[in-house]
């Protein structure tokens, strides 16, 4: 793949967040393609684990003084919405272009934040998904658990029938966001939990803002899931039909109020 050399790049922050990922960490720096990357910040947020992510974390910045690592370790628990609601801000603060996520357990791949970003780049998407379902056979392939598979595909098609979109997946952790489009929505009022990538995509849809998806592989391993199902089925579903009911006044959440 060639390097991304769009001036846009020069403000590329790749956010981690981590939480007792002492056993994948090291595999997920190994594989950010930073030799494809110009003038990118690695922003590493250790959510107050109880293992040595951070040790980890510390050991990798001295043996690879050459990648632009910076590890904040959080004094208190955020939650999953809680940290990357510190990771926004620091990406608005800090006036990079965009932001992707990536998950320090290793379940998905930094292997294509050049794809993603090139998405942002020529304009294809002010969100860009890193899509499990795009290719559903390949997700059963990659060991997603069959109930988790059709969970996933009911979830959605609902979401999309409430909210008037057809994405493939709504529950996809690997996410590209231009900054400027973070700014204009109060992402600050969502869940601090798992229900917040839900909530912020519901935000972005209502403020009719631009989601591309890419196809991406699927990988099961020995990380631990850390989501109750039902309860996460419940949030979602809670936050996608009070965005709809709050257009016709039965409902008010601060954070579907775009004048706050």
């Amino acid at each position: 793949m060639n390097k991304i050399t769009n001036s846009h790049q020069n403000s590329l922050l790749v956010y981690i967040v981590a939480y007792n990922a002492a056993q994948h960490i090291e595999l997920v720096l190994d594989v950010i393609p930073s030799d494809e990357l110009k003038n990118y910040e690695i922003l590493i947020s250790d959510d107050c684990s109880s293992d040595c992510t951070s040790d980890i974390v510390k050991n990798y910045q001295q043996r690879n003084p050459d990648k632009n690592i910076k590890l904040v370790t959080q004094k208190k628990n955020l939650g999953y919405g809680g940290n990357q609601k510190f990771g926004y801000d620091y990406a608005i603060k800090n006036n990079f272009y965009a932001v992707v996520l990536i998950h320090g357990d290793g379940q998905y791949s930094p292997k294509l934040i050049p794809q993603m970003m090139g998405k942002i780049i020529d304009g294809s998407g002010d969100v860009v998904l890193g899509s499990r379902m795009l290719n559903k056979k390949s997700a059963l392939d990659g060991g997603m658990p069959f109930y988790k598979f059709i969970g996933n595909i009911i979830l959605t098609k609902v979401q999309n029938l409430l909210l008037g979109v057809t994405l493939s997946e709504f529950h996809t952790g690997l996410r590209a966001y231009k900054t400027d489009a973070l700014a204009r929505v109060p992402f600050h009022h969502n869940s601090n939990g798992f229900s917040f990538d839900t909530d912020i995509l519901i935000q972005m849809i209502n403020n009719k803002m631009c989601i591309g998806e890419i196809s991406i592989p699927t990988h099961y391993g020995s990380e631990i899931c850390r989501v109750n199902g039902v309860k996460y089925a419940c949030e979602i579903m809670l936050a996608t039909v009070v965005s709809r009911l709050q257009w016709i006044r039965i409902f008010y959440r601060k954070k579907f109020d775009y004048r706050v």
